[in-house]
């Protein structure tokens, strides 16, 4: 096992940088996830960690070793792709033990591990098997195993379910996280999938065009976002943004936009730094709910909107709402009576909204 360091790293492609000054700790057995739009630079970060890619400026520390130089395979790291990449040729066996042959590994060393790894996987019966005769969800299995057999300090996954369906993403979230908890060693995952980052990271770190946004715990960035890039990216629907403008009285604190004009609670105006001026109002679409279901114990701000569009989810149902020419979207309880070109009286938590200073996009939360 080991700790990874990111320090001062920039990648540039030619005039074009992809890269900027990325500074990461991540600790020994972690499970981080880098997350972000294609584009942002997330597999460029992992592929100069594994020695794919070379870097630019600053330096990457696996461990107390600075790897800049280091060849891929002296760098103690394993590596599992989208692709999968295993040798149709070869049988399940020969495709997890590659990677030790190579290394001149003992056979009998070779052998346990291969099938002690896949009997915890669940493939000891596919040893025999070549790829072209498996599931995806097969194939995934034993591209973690092959892996899983070199015993590396570091576990790279690269978007390793993009190529799977919906049901089985879901199964093989669980089984990843378990493995990871089972193995206890470090892993660094990229997905472009906000739901796998929020449910499987320890700490995710958000990068958008090359910078980093946020690292932090999955609560913290779905709770206290550092921007509004953050805001906006983690959470399904996307949280809803209003033009606002924000003044005090005293303790007090009022904001005001287009068509809410909502004064804010004192043990919630506290949560924010003193600031008066122009912000952008955001509020997820699960704290917008029917008056007639509203949860316990909030503060509430009463208005209205226009149904545009209902999606019937079975547990909630989600709303596309309109009022005075701006349109948002609500996810409420399923027995909301909101039926399509009706108007329907809302519910919004007010302990949970967000403010973001205009020009820096930054939050107003202390």
């Amino acid at each position: 096992m080991a700790s990874v360091t990111y320090r001062n790293v920039f990648k540039r492609f030619g005039d074009l940088q992809v890269i900027n000054d990325l500074n990461i700790d991540v600790e020994d057995g972690e499970f981080l996830v880098f997350v972000g739009p294609s584009g942002c630079g997330k597999s460029t970060s992992l592929r100069m960690l594994a020695g794919l890619e070379e870097i630019s400026e600053g330096d990457i520390l696996i461990g107390e070793r600075v790897v800049n130089d280091v060849a891929p395979k002296d760098r103690d790291i394993a590596m599992v792709f989208q692709s999968y990449a295993l040798y149709p040729h070869m049988t399940v066996y020969d495709n997890m033990a590659f990677g030790l042959r190579l290394r001149k590994t003992p056979k009998d060393v070779i052998d346990e591990r291969v099938r002690s790894s896949a009997d915890s996987l669940g493939i000891g019966h596919l040893l025999d098997r070549r790829p072209r005769q498996l599931s995806g969800g097969q194939r995934q299995r034993v591209a973690l195993g092959r892996a899983i057999v070199r015993e590396p300090a570091v576990f790279l996954l690269d978007e390793p379910l993009s190529n799977l369906d919906a049901k089985l993403r879901v199964e093989a979230r669980s089984f990843i996280s378990k493995l990871h908890q089972r193995l206890n060693t470090t892993f660094i995952y990229v997905t472009h999938d906000q739901t796998e980052a929020m449910t499987m990271g320890s700490r995710i770190c958000v990068l958008n065009e090359g910078y980093l946004q946020q690292i932090d715990t999955p609560y913290n960035l779905y709770h206290l976002p550092a921007n509004i890039f953050v805001a906006g990216f983690i959470g399904s629907p996307a949280m809803n943004f209003y033009d606002a403008k924000v003044s005090r009285n005293g303790v007090g604190m009022k904001v005001e936009t287009d068509i809410f004009s909502m004064e804010i609670p004192d043990n919630v105006a506290s949560t924010f730094r003193d600031f008066q001026g122009e912000v952008t109002l955001g509020i997820r679409p699960e704290d917008i709910h029917d008056r007639d279901f509203p949860p316990a114990n909030i503060n509430p701000f009463q208005s209205k909107a226009q149904v545009e569009v209902i999606e019937q989810m079975g547990n909630e149902m989600i709303l596309y709402l309109e009022n005075e020419g701006k349109n948002f979207v609500a996810r409420t309880d399923p027995r909301t009576s909101a039926s399509v070109g009706g108007e329907l009286p809302i519910t919004i938590n007010m302990d949970n909204i967000h403010l973001f200073e205009k020009g820096n996009d930054q939050s107003l939360k202390q």
